[in-house]
């Protein structure tokens, strides 16, 4: 799907929320997280090639699989608390959008370690007297 029809699926869908908005919320919030979903889906089949490209690339490059899939699994955990965080404030729960974008934060920060430890270990081999 092309960026443009993503674009005018959204609208349309936001023109929607706006005209059902004042009589039905509940459905304007249906409506919202349902083109939210849609939309998620539609980027899934270019995600996927480019995923596999960027695996295909790494590899021609002899970089450790193990990093290129931490990397990307630090992006999708980003994408994905953002996403979720989106959805919670359509819903006007800023608490839990916080929470959200909290956790999302807070297993980065646990994916990250093993590439901190490697760094670090790097680093203190390049140094004379280090480890």
């Amino acid at each position: 799907m092309e960026i443009v029809q993503v674009v005018g699926f959204g609208l349309i869908a936001t023109f929607l929320i706006m005209v059902i908005n004042e009589q039905k919320p509940v459905i304007a919030l249906a409506i919202a997280l349902v083109t939210g979903a849609m939309i998620f889906l539609f980027i899934m089949a270019p995600l996927q090639s480019a995923l596999e490209l960027i695996s295909t690339l790494s590899g021609q490059a002899g970089i450790n699989n193990m990093y290129i899939q931490t990397l990307l699994k630090i992006i999708g955990i980003a994408y994905l608390s953002e996403f979720g965080a989106h959805i919670a404030r359509d819903a006007d729960q800023e608490s839990i959008a916080s929470k959200i974008e909290l956790a999302g934060k807070m297993m980065i920060i646990m994916m990250a370690i093993p590439i901190f430890q490697v760094l670090i270990e790097t680093v203190l081999a390049l140094i004379p007297g280090g480890a």
